[in-house]
């Protein structure tokens, strides 16, 4: 039986890389340990196996040392004040795959004749959030008055994400690698990311973060495309980035959810704070997260009121059961966007694109399942 002189350091990198432990690992492979210190070596299958499982391409392990991976975007993601040094597999993959399909957009666009957007790109950290927030408002067309149909502030993110997407951008919100549900994202690592591009500007959400917490990281990254700096972020209402461009995000994403000078035209002397949150929530169409926030922003509560009540809402909303999941077609559109899934079908059924390369990035594996996806955007298949 074939052995494979693995250097010990690359196993150690690959399960180090996909955030596993020896003892997570040691059930499907009890030899690790005596891999990582040389005194036995894995066969090629069982080094294939272990590549899998820790997402790892199989030709890292042949390599001298460990490889550099670096960040495609700029990072201004922290944790706990530290910048996070190496990024996760399904991380790296999502980003790969978001480029891959922005790349596809922009020939497409410029095949089809669509114009450079004008809005990326258009401001810079020198201009003044309010009047950022409220030129945002009117290209996405959320305003308050367009929120106030909305019958709850979940149906307003998901009109957010329409809108955006009809004024030209590429909205993806999954929680998963693609459409593989056994690699799920993970909100501590990244909450989302901004690729920007004239033609085909993209933002991506991740959807294993709680819905109160995506309507703000969309609002954030957005605003990263009006600024026309591509970022991966991990900033949420509560944060207050030390970097310029986040803490200017933040400022822009908080003003284009809430309007500050409305907020204090609204706020009640006396009223008590659940009270005041649940009714500027259903006010503003936007999480109890965002009205928390824009509460410290107007000086209605001290620093630690706010800390303490942000806590306190953070534990109700993670004490919510999360409903089953939706319809897969939908939730395929949505993992890709509305706009890339339309485009990506129409391309193919034209004979433009390739089913191969649509399937790919799609992730999906069927042409009965690209049918339906088709019929499912109203194309006749």
């Amino acid at each position: 039986m074939t052995r494979v002189a693995v250097h010990p350091a690359l196993l150690r990198w690959a399960r180090e890389r996909a955030r596993l432990s020896t003892l997570e690992l040691e059930p499907k492979f009890p030899k690790l340990a005596e891999w990582e210190s040389r005194e036995a070596q894995p066969t090629l299958k069982q080094l294939e196996a272990y590549a899998r499982a820790t997402r790892t391409p199989i030709g890292y392990l042949f390599l001298p040392k460990p490889p550099e991976e670096p960040l495609p975007i700029p990072d201004f993601r922290t944790m706990a004040g530290r910048n996070i040094v190496r990024p996760s597999p399904d991380l790296l993959d999502t980003i790969y795959t978001c480029q891959e399909r922005q790349s596809w957009y922009g020939e497409f666009a410029q095949v089809t004749g669509q114009p450079a957007l004008e809005f990326v790109g258009s401001m810079t950290t020198n201009a003044v959030p309010v009047e950022v927030a409220a030129r945002m408002r009117q290209a996405l067309g959320f305003d308050l008055d367009a929120r106030r149909d909305c019958p709850t502030w979940t149906e307003a993110l998901r009109r957010f994400v329409e809108e955006a997407d009809r004024a030209g951008i590429l909205v993806m919100v999954s929680g998963v690698v693609r459409n593989n549900n056994h690699r799920r994202l993970d909100p501590e690592e990244f909450r989302g990311f901004a690729l920007v591009d004239t033609r085909a500007p993209l933002v991506f959400i991740n959807g294993a973060d709680t819905k109160s917490a995506q309507m703000f990281t969309l609002a954030h990254e957005l605003a990263h495309v009006w600024l026309g700096a591509s970022a991966l972020s991990d900033s949420d209402a509560r944060s207050v980035p030390v970097q310029a461009v986040e803490n200017w995000c933040n400022r822009v994403a908080a003003e284009l959810l809430a309007p500050l000078d409305v907020v204090r035209a609204e706020l009640v002397r006396s009223e008590p704070l659940e009270r005041t949150i649940a009714r500027l929530a259903r006010r503003f169409k936007v999480s109890t997260l965002v009205i928390l926030r824009r509460l410290f922003d107007a000086r209605h509560l001290s620093r630690q009121a706010f800390e303490r009540a942000y806590d306190e809402e953070l534990k109700r909303l993670a004490s919510i059961v999360k409903g089953a999941g939706g319809d897969f077609y939908l939730t395929t559109a949505a993992r890709v966007s509305k706009r890339f899934a339309r485009a990506l079908v129409e391309s193919t059924l034209e004979g433009r694109t390739l089913y191969r390369d649509a399937f790919r990035m799609l992730g999906i594996a069927k042409v009965e399942t690209f049918q339906e996806l088709g019929r499912s955007l109203h194309f006749q298949v």
